[in-house]
């Protein structure tokens, strides 16, 4: 098993390494908020829900389950609205999936197609798509055939741009001063 570190915290980065579907859920929370601390939101989720289990999230009450991630430290920026988006995300892990957010990945005969498969999923846009899959085939071995041409960039080995070259702290801190250098120039340029 790969242990992951992109939380920076041992019992969070546990928790994503041992359940696809947390790896899945920190992913989707990577937005508007800081990375180590979206994908630290799954263990909040496991320590204060008891679960991950997709099917028993989908199940639980909203109001309940909003109250449980809006609350202080919260699993998001936006705890509230995130913890419907987890919901969404767990119906459709237990509708298509079967349960088993491992399964998106399994079997894929294409980079193009999980690529596809993880675009489908609510919340996750084009470029979150190609950033998972890229952090799959670099940190996980998932690399379907052309794996690489379909997450671009994000693909690159020895880059510091995204999720999926997060490492350690020397890593996440690299990915930051990337991601503040693209924002710079976006910025200038417009």
């Amino acid at each position: 098993m790969v242990t992951l570190t992109i939380a920076q915290d041992p019992a969070a980065d546990r928790v994503l390494s041992q359940d696809p579907f947390a790896l899945v859920v920190g992913m989707l929370l990577d937005q508007q908020f800081p990375m180590e601390r979206a994908f630290a939101g799954p263990a909040k989720v496991l320590e204060r829900f008891g679960t991950l289990d997709p099917a028993a999230l989908a199940a639980a009450e909203p109001e309940s389950f909003a109250d449980l991630c809006a609350t202080p430290p919260a699993v998001h920026r936006y705890g509230r609205s995130m913890a419907g988006r987890i919901q969404e995300l767990a119906v459709v892990v237990r509708d298509q999936y079967d349960g088993d957010a491992s399964a998106i990945w399994r079997d894929v005969a294409t980079g193009a197609e999980l690529v596809r498969r993880v675009r489908a999923l609510p919340g996750f846009g084009e470029q979150k798509a190609r950033i998972f899959t890229a952090l799959l085939g670099k940190q996980l071995g998932v690399r379907p055939e052309g794996w690489e041409q379909a997450c671009g960039a994000y693909a690159e080995a020895g880059s510091f741009r995204s999720v999926a070259d997060v490492v350690d702290p020397e890593s996440l801190q690299k990915v930051r001063d990337f991601k503040k250098a693209a924002k710079a120039a976006a910025k200038a340029g417009s």
